[in-house]
């Protein structure tokens, strides 16, 4: 009869699993395990093993059984024992080469870009490593115990005041508490809006943006109307009988610029008569350089506007933490959608992120990384001067990236060469509407190029292979 040991978090000893079978009685049992371990590699040279009394007890056998066992192996040189180290594996055990298999090598991993210049990434060494970390032990040391158990599907209270605070004097935004669901990004909120049947379609979409947005609004069924763009925004006057629409008001994704003051009331006014909803992402609505911050359009009427945050990119996407604050008629549906138990969202990480708003950490952090994306992007647009003033930099008010305009039926070529270069970089055909006639949407060959990702160090290399991509004109 085979036997196999599981340690339990009573006993003290490090976890080992061995099967006791064969002839001979438990002694000889173990001693045939043991060397087993041992010889095949399971138990590495220098491994310290569990003490006699912790095995005998998880194995079900008497100590004077382990203890014989491990000093006959001992004895054999397959273990060693010294005073106050315990009984360890010995460092000459080498396990037999013909009974270990030859690891299969893994293919060799395709080399990334030298230089990443894709759009949508911050500089990750920016993260404030020191603020977090202070955060998260206050909200470890201070948290009620009812935290370590089932979270709340609308998120931690903490949370949803602290931002209810922040959004109303960084982002305009009009919300208590109450209206504000927790979520684990942008795109998690577009799941729970449309796989939830919360909203329905048809939607209006920019006619450029994410594929991924559109694409997991298709998976949910929803069919999205494409809506021209100029310099003023989404040509909301083209807005008919769709039941809502998605925008990036305060930094149009990818063109650049907001929309226009005209155009957020023109959108008020359609979603009003029409019973429809507008669903604003505040995509880069934390960094703007060369003008007024804009406020959020949920500010004109919180009642017809879905207002989507994150810290994708002011904090980390690795931080898995973003918002919706809701009219009230859609906050049911929405925690519905999400279930009893939080699933998604750490609630640590949201006691964390809490602690950062309330403080002035996150604020602090914002307005350092807002100076070092500026002065990227003024770098960007200078090297371009100097170097291949015949390109247009656009849309750099604000935001985490640039439209390099392109003469027509260019684009393709410059990405490829690019590539050639070893720089990661978008066309802006990436980002156009499957949908969009050429009548309504003209196409413009552009790049899209993001100055947030490359490291500091490594940002001046970058520079200089974006400039080779382009040819004298």
């Amino acid at each position: 009869m085979s036997e196999s040991w599981v340690n339990s978090a009573e006993r003290i000893g490090a976890d080992l699993h061995l099967e006791l079978s064969g002839p001979g009685g438990r002694r000889a049992a173990l001693i045939r395990a043991l060397r087993d371990a041992v010889r095949s590699g399971r138990l590495a040279p220098g491994t310290r093993l569990p003490p006699y009394r912790s095995l005998a007890a998880d194995l079900g056998v008497a100590r004077n059984t382990v203890a014989d066992a491990y000093a006959e192996l001992v004895a054999e040189g397959w273990l060693t024992a010294r005073q106050g180290s315990g009984t360890q594996v010995a460092e000459r055990a080498e396990p037999l080469r013909h009974a270990v298999k030859t690891p299969v090598k893994a293919p060799p991993r395709a080399r990334g870009p030298r230089h990443d210049l894709r759009q949508g990434t911050p500089d990750v060494s920016g993260f404030p490593r020191a603020d977090w970390l202070a955060s998260y032990r206050r909200a470890v040391q201070q948290a009620p115990n009812e935290v370590f158990g089932p979270g709340d599907p609308a998120g931690r209270i903490e949370l949803r005041e602290a931002l209810a605070e922040y959004l109303a004097r960084a982002r305009g935004v009009r919300c208590d508490p109450d209206r504000i669901v927790i979520c684990s990004g942008f795109a998690h909120a577009l799941r729970l809006l449309f796989e939830g049947r919360v909203l329905r379609g048809p939607l209006a979409v920019e006619a450029y943006g994410l594929p991924f947005h559109r694409e997991l609004l298709t998976g949910a069924g929803v069919r999205t109307v494409p809506l021209p763009l100029d310099e003023d925004g989404a040509r909301v006057d083209r807005l008919t009988r769709e039941r809502g629409v998605l925008l990036t008001p305060a930094h149009q994704f990818p063109t650049g610029g907001p929309l226009h003051a005209d155009r957020r009331a023109a959108v008020i006014d359609w979603a009003r008569a029409r019973g429809a909803v507008v669903v604003e992402d505040d995509y880069d609505g934390e960094f703007r350089y060369d003008r007024k911050p804009v406020g959020a359009v949920q500010g004109l009427d919180p009642e017809r506007v879905i207002f989507v945050g994150s810290v994708s990119k002011s904090l980390s996407p690795a931080v898995r933490l973003g918002w919706m604050v809701l009219p009230g008629e859609y906050v049911e549906g929405v925690l519905a959608a999400k279930g009893e138990r939080e699933a998604w969202a750490s609630v640590l990480d949201q006691l964390c992120l809490a602690d950062l708003l309330a403080r002035g950490s996150y604020d602090r952090h914002v307005r350092r990384m807002r100076q070092r994306y500026r002065h990227r992007r003024d770098r960007l647009v200078a090297a371009l001067a100097a170097r291949a003033p015949h390109v247009e930099v656009t849309g750099v008010a604000a935001g985490l990236h640039a439209v390099l305009r392109l003469p027509p039926g260019t684009e393709a070529a410059t990405v490829e060469r690019a590539g050639r270069l070893g720089v990661a970089l978008d066309g802006l055909a990436a980002f156009r509407h499957p949908g969009a006639a050429e009548t309504a949407v003209p196409a413009h060959d552009g790049l899209v190029v993001g100055y947030a990702t490359p490291s500091e160090h490594a940002y001046t290399a970058a520079l200089d292979a974006l400039c080779a991509t382009f040819p004298d004109p």
